[in-house]
């Protein structure tokens, strides 16, 4: 048998009567192909309204809309409370209150979305630079062993992406491994909010044969509609249609329906951007108003920094510090360095009179130590500058 990974302590176990057997936790994720699969799509929940949620724990329990109310306003993202009701992304707001008037309705805040989705995304890419952003709450992320920045499989480096989300951010992903974008995209969808579903190849056509055909990458409404006309109205109608069929009637699109239907996707994930920083980051337990503290944690992130930097042959010109309040404000300070460096305790020298000058009595939940301006290795730490270099 197969081992499953714990959600809850984020290790490969050997489960005991369903439970972990590290941690005794129940969130289990057992696939035959678990260790083998590298491809991720993760999608936060209700990404809009879980902020907003966390900003305002009054209204944890409480069906809440984000959009514009009056007028022609639409539902920009409804909770999943309010999701009960009936309410759904892009919906009229009139229709919405009419479903749910008890709901409470919330004008989007977007400076403050585009600065959560900045904070996962630098989680994502402590695990992989192959990141693919699709709006501010997904992105699919290559994690095949080539791409991979940590010591673990791609499967755990998920599971330990998504505890810190939720530890760091304050919120929820959901979460969908598999062999290609297509069939990643789909697991992320089967068990909202906070799920981590896995789609084998083994298994992808046949569990794709009862789904509709809406849930092909490009069929909206107009062409699930073609489809149905031409008696094609599951995945398993397309299976049983051969290619050449679905050319002649809908042209090079008819390819892609094709190969989506044997579950087959060679898109590659692309990262749009090279990564101009790098960054370790730590949630504490328990918040804390120490300098002290706060500086003995920054000398292992020192570490991880610099081990990243040497792992990617670059250097860093300049250190930021970033901490976190215990109402989720960020701080964030930085200092030029005299010379590019690859060296932890170079790193550790400069960040640690800037967190001093932070910890003020306000109690931080966690902290961050980071480089920008990368530049090339070959620049960094000069001999004269260390003269046992």
């Amino acid at each position: 048998m197969p081992r499953a990974l714990c959600r809850d302590c984020c290790e490969f176990t050997e489960p005991e009567a369903g439970r972990c057997g590290f941690c005794g936790g129940t969130r289990l994720r057992e696939h035959i192909e678990l260790e083998a699969l590298g491809l991720a799509h993760i999608d936060c929940d209700a990404f809009y309204a879980s902020i907003e949620k966390r900003d305002n724990p009054r209204l944890r329990d409480e069906p809440l809309i984000v959009g514009h109310p009056g007028g022609r306003g639409v539902v920009t993202t409804a909770c999943y409370i309010a999701r009960r009701y009936g309410v759904r992304s892009a919906m009229p707001m009139f229709q919405a209150l009419e479903r749910c008037p008890h709901a409470t309705v919330i004008p989007p805040e977007m400076a403050k979305y585009r600065n959560v989705s900045a904070d996962i995304r630098a989680i994502f890419q402590a695990a992989t630079e192959m990141i693919e952003p699709v709006s501010l709450d997904e992105a699919y992320l290559d994690l095949s062993p080539e791409n991979l920045l940590g010591d673990v499989p791609a499967a755990q480096a998920l599971a330990l992406i998504a505890r810190r989300v939720e530890r760091d951010v304050g919120i929820t992903v959901s979460i969908g491994l598999s062999a290609n974008k297509f069939l990643a995209k789909l697991a992320s969808e089967m068990e909202k909010p906070r799920g981590y579903s896995v789609i084998g190849q083994s298994e992808a056509r046949a569990l794709l044969a009862a789904m509709p055909v809406g849930k092909i990458n490009g069929v909206g409404s107009v062409m699930a509609r073609r489809l149905e006309d031409a008696g094609i109205n599951t995945i398993g109608d397309l299976q049983g249609t051969s290619e050449a069929q679905l050319v002649a009637r809908f042209g090079r699109f008819g390819r892609r329906l094709a190969r989506y239907a044997q579950g087959e996707d060679d898109r590659e994930v692309t990262a749009r951007r090279a990564a101009k920083s790098v960054s370790a980051e730590t949630t504490f337990r328990h918040n804390t108003a120490s300098a002290a503290e706060l500086i003995e944690v920054a000398r292992p992130l020192c570490d991880r920094v610099a081990g990243q930097l040497l792992r990617k042959g670059m250097a860093g010109g300049t250190v930021v510090v970033k901490l976190k309040t215990a109402d989720f404000r960020i701080v964030t300070r930085n200092r030029q360095l005299a010379h590019p460096t690859q060296r932890a305790d170079v790193l550790f020298e400069a960040a640690a009179p800037l967190i001093k000058r932070e910890a003020d009595g306000r109690s931080f939940r966690l902290l961050g130590i980071g480089v920008d301006q990368l530049l090339p290795a070959t620049i960094a730490d000069p001999p004269d500058l260390f003269g046992k270099l």
